[in-house]
């Protein structure tokens, strides 16, 4: 594969359609690739939109139906509500909260501004790696929306955050290019298809798999 057909290959490869060894080509070349990292990040909500509607679609419904005339003007009215919604609820949580510093992991529940909804954050530093993390968590419909905050001076090197489900199961939520020995704090939202009551933790992982640090989810 040449090298623009790489760059090419984002798209592909962030909506999983990559054939197995050309998604580990795409791997090894994402570790080199800033541009790229950041674009595979950026499909992350096409992903998980295309996940949901796999899901809520009934079998019988054709691939290839049309929508409604009106139907493209009522779900982005809902996209900008919900958008709009999210932003209060984490604004409020983040102002409200209270982090501990503490030697493990530290959790706290923040109340949201709807129906009763809770953020959940949590923290962990991982004394072999260095890197901190913190992760908010917010109930949504679709899933569970996600903002990571963390500091990781050993970069350059491309990172992902990943959400294990109480089953096993594992969702990329985001994934973004650590910075040269930049050991400011970095913030990434991302979002993933199971609700925060079905997650068990969540890992910070190199591209090519080396644990970073893990933060549990309760």
């Amino acid at each position: 594969m040449r090298s623009l057909e790489r760059h090419r290959d984002v798209g592909a490869y962030a909506l999983g359609v990559l054939d197995e060894a050309d998604a580990f080509r795409f791997e090894d070349h994402l570790m080199e690739c800033p541009r790229c990292a950041a674009r595979v990040t950026e499909f992350g909500p096409i992903t998980r939109q295309m996940l949901l509607y796999r899901r809520a679609t009934p079998r019988s419904v054709h691939p290839m139906a049309q929508p409604g005339p009106r139907m493209l003007d009522r779900l982005l009215g809902e996209v900008a509500a919900r958008q709009r919604a999210r932003r209060r609820r984490l604004m409020f949580a983040l102002a409200a909260s209270v982090v501990l510093a503490v030697g493990g992991p530290a959790l706290t529940i923040m109340s949201g501004d709807s129906g009763g909804e809770k953020a959940v954050q949590v923290t962990a530093t991982d004394e072999r790696s260095g890197v901190w993390a913190q992760v908010t968590t917010q109930d949504e419909d679709w899933g569970s929306a996600v903002e990571l905050e963390i500091k990781d001076g050993a970069g350059p090197r491309p990172c992902r955050l990943i959400v294990i489900g109480h089953d096993g199961s594992e969702q990329t939520v985001t994934s973004w290019n650590v910075p040269l020995h930049d050991a400011r704090p970095n913030t990434m939202r991302g979002g993933a298809a199971i609700h925060p009551d079905q997650i068990a933790r969540y890992e910070v992982r190199t591209a090519d798999g080396e644990h970073l640090v893990t933060l549990p989810a309760h």
